[in-house]
């Protein structure tokens, strides 16, 4: 007698695969893909055929594009994920797969693979769309920029999880959308913190602030001012982790 096994993939093959499915969900549902995409690319083409508001010194596409990148990493590694693992998690998504072959680590691994190939999407398209309008990035501070949007998607994302860990769904989705729009409007992504007055001394030391910040010195070749977006990112990034990990809920 013969018996036949069937060798389960290996759990990076696992992780891979669930992040594939993860992305081309993003990409597929209307309201992440207005989120993620469709808001960001307005927010660029307003801001560079427009004179407010006020950017700083400098042209005005080479501060406005580094900007609206790390809007666009707010909005998918935050806002997106955050409103999708929430609703995961109302309908036992998460405690279905948690108890699957990939698991709970294999699982949060997929969403942030998944993050991840979005994000760069992302910057490919919204950065083609800022070099037609004249932008020119300081091209030896590039690598430094994807450090900086590496370390802001694993900040967001530690972020994301932990509200959709720990509020209901309906909750989430207010509060993730209320959170965007005002990060958005005053957070440090779009308008740089030195231009805020005085709360900027505080927004600086946000995830949003810092990430805003940190990516317009990179691509501006301003590398002296990189040291302190990049260790605001890193705390935030550690705590919304150890946080995370301590207080998300895999079922309502």
């Amino acid at each position: 007698m013969t018996t036949t096994s069937t060798r389960l993939p290996s759990p990076a093959a696992r992780i891979r695969a669930q992040g594939a499915y993860e992305a081309q969900t993003l990409l597929r549902n209307g309201e992440q893909l207005l989120v993620s995409v469709v808001l960001p690319v307005m927010a660029l083409v307003g801001l560079a055929v427009s004179t407010i508001p006020s950017l700083g010194p400098g042209r005005r596409i080479d501060v406005a594009v580094p900007g609206v990148l790390a809007l666009a990493v707010v909005s998918t590694a935050f806002t997106g994920q955050a409103i999708a693992t929430g609703f995961d998690r109302r309908y036992g998504v998460l405690r279905l797969l948690g108890a699957s072959p990939l698991g709970r680590g294999g699982l949060l691994a997929g969403k942030a693979l998944a993050v991840l190939a979005v994000v760069a999407i992302q910057t490919v398209v919204l950065s083609a769309i800022g070099i037609g309008f004249g932008w020119r990035p300081h091209l030896p501070g590039i690598l430094a920029g994807i450090v900086l949007l590496v370390l802001g998607t694993w900040t967001w994302v530690a972020l994301a999880l932990l509200l959709a860990g720990s509020l209901r769904a309906e909750g989430v989705l207010a509060v993730a959308n209320l959170i965007w729009v005002l990060l958005a409007a005053g957070g440090g992504l779009l308008i740089p913190t030195d231009r805020l007055g005085g709360l900027g001394e505080v927004v600086r030391y946000l995830p949003s602030g810092a990430l805003g910040d940190g990516l317009r010195a990179a691509l501006q070749g301003h590398d002296t001012s990189l040291v302190v977006p990049v260790l605001v990112l890193v705390v935030w990034g550690v705590a919304g982790t150890l946080l995370t990990a301590r207080f998300f809920r895999w079922s309502d």
